[in-house]
């Protein structure tokens, strides 16, 4: 099905609860739960994309990719300090064969325990692990909302083992893959915040821990010129951090990105790597993430651009709009063609109505490629795009060729300079 919005007219501002809806992106059952969404299949298909883009991104950034059970026993979180420091965000533990078994809240214990399982030198050192995994947080019902805040989050995290003297390194080049990710989404942040603690017991005591750490951070975002603002209260239990802020069309700010420099539990873990003396070395845990969670990063996109995503991010990047039913079977070819090749495409034949009402329904969609008799006879296609602009036809291998280079090298452009307006 192609249709995307039957009553929502675009607005300055959107609201991705409503429009997620009316895209047919996720929804929400309260037999399943409040904070617990499910993705409908052009929801899945933008979430695949992200995901696989994001590990794309990593592995050719050298971080490896792990998978870690989401529960694990309390001591786990005992020694980690979350269950100390967190608590109150953690569901329960559950009772199975005389263990306490809790659903995770953060991803970094297994980590840790997976650097710990092997021997380590410093040759091997920053080791880059990273994980698209599931935690879960006991979020109170009253700041639910949409995919921006839920009980279930998948998380787009990684954490890199490092001497100190690696650590400056790794945190600018981790903003250097939040800042090229931001540009291919389309998505620009608020501001920069560095994370510091605050008053209360909310913190790991150990205010040597906290000053090193701090100067780490800053360090790097001077050197790397972004303007910050220092706030304090917000760092977390075990460190201070970078936040990459962004906004909705209300101003409302959230957590997207950041970058976390962590002292306390590569010695709560009692992690080591061999040195270059032969001995035991503690190595620095450096947590980052790009996109952050990956249904905030979603919900931050519908509102962006209203539906209207990335070419390369669309869950429907090509229909295929045959004039009459004489032009089906091209058509279909044509839809066929795309699949193979990769690209998302759909046929909207002439049971969805007259063209102009099935090019409207299809107003999101990034390519529309109208066939007509003359089309079909000389096996070309007469491109839309969805700002308006329309190309003269082509042949379909060349259509295919220009689409493919752009959505693969995550472009926001449509088209080249060489389309015409329509």
């Amino acid at each position: 099905m192609v249709t995307r919005l039957t009553l929502h007219e675009e607005t300055t501002m959107h609201d991705h609860r409503k429009l997620g809806r009316e895209l047919n992106l996720f929804d929400t059952d309260p037999l399943i739960g409040a904070g617990l969404p499910y993705w409908l299949p052009d929801g899945a298909a933008v979430r695949h994309v992200l995901e696989e883009y994001i590990r794309d991104v990593e592995r050719r950034a050298g971080y490896r990719h792990v998978y870690s059970p989401v529960l694990g026993k309390r001591e786990l979180y005992e020694i980690s300090g979350h269950w100390a420091h967190y608590s109150d965000d953690m569901y329960p533990p559950m009772d199975v064969g005389g263990e306490q078994l809790v659903l995770r809240p953060s991803l970094c214990p297994h980590h840790a325990l997976i650097f710990r399982s092997r021997a380590h030198s410093y040759r091997e050192l920053p080791l880059r692990v990273a994980e698209l995994g599931g935690m879960y947080r006991s979020e109170l019902s009253g700041v639910l909302g949409g995919l921006t805040r839920v009980r279930a989050i998948q998380l787009n995290d990684a954490h890199i083992f490092c001497t100190l003297e690696q650590v400056a390194g790794e945190t600018r080049a981790a903003l250097e893959l939040i800042r090229r990710a931001y540009g291919a989404l389309g998505i620009h942040p608020a501001r920069y915040r560095l994370s510091l603690p605050g008053p209360g017991g909310k913190y790991v005591a150990d205010p040597d821990m906290w000053r090193r750490a701090g100067e780490l951070l800053t360090e790097v975002l001077d050197s790397v010129g972004v303007e910050y603002e220092a706030v304090e209260g917000e760092a977390a239990f075990y460190g201070p951090k970078i936040d990459v802020q962004i906004a909705d069309g209300a101003g409302r700010e959230a957590t997207l990105s950041t970058v976390q420099v962590d002292f306390h539990q590569p010695r709560q873990f009692d992690l080591r790597y061999t040195g270059p003396d032969g001995t035991g070395h503690r190595p620095v845990m450096v947590h980052r993430s790009i996109i952050g969670s990956v249904e905030r990063a979603v919900a931050h996109l519908i509102e962006v651009h209203g539906g209207a995503f990335p070419a390369w991010l669309a869950p429907v990047q090509l229909v295929a709009l045959p004039i009459s039913e004489a032009e089906v079977p091209a058509a279909t070819a044509l839809v066929r063609q795309c699949v193979d090749r990769g690209l998302r495409a759909e046929l909207a034949g002439p049971e969805g109505g007259t063209l102009g009402a099935r090019i409207r329904d299809a107003r999101l969609v990034p390519y529309q490629a109208v066939i007509g008799s003359r089309e079909m006879a000389d096996g070309r296609v007469a491109l839309r795009l969805r700002d308006g602009r329309r190309i003269d036809p082509l042949p379909a291998a060349e259509v295919l060729a220009r689409v493919l280079a752009l959505t693969s090298g995550h472009s926001l452009d449509l088209w080249d300079a060489g389309a015409s307006p329509g």
